[in-house]
């Protein structure tokens, strides 16, 4: 038989929400700005940085004792 494979895949929320608002911002609907505007893409990558630099922290630590 023939296996078929899906695609998965997208843009996602946060990616859907950012097209929204850059859209609206260079329609003139909004008048935010351009950090709150890619707010939906910088700030879950912000988190998972965050979240690395603890973790290398921490291993850091580890290893220095």
């Amino acid at each position: 038989m023939a296996e078929t494979k899906a695609a998965s895949g997208g843009i996602g929320c946060g990616g859907a929400l950012a097209l929204l608002f850059i859209g609206l911002k260079l329609g003139g609907v909004i008048t935010w700005s351009w950090w709150w505007v890619l707010a939906p893409i910088w700030i879950p990558l912000s988190i998972v940085a965050l979240f690395l630099v603890a973790i290398l922290v921490l291993l850091g630590i580890a290893h220095w004792r």
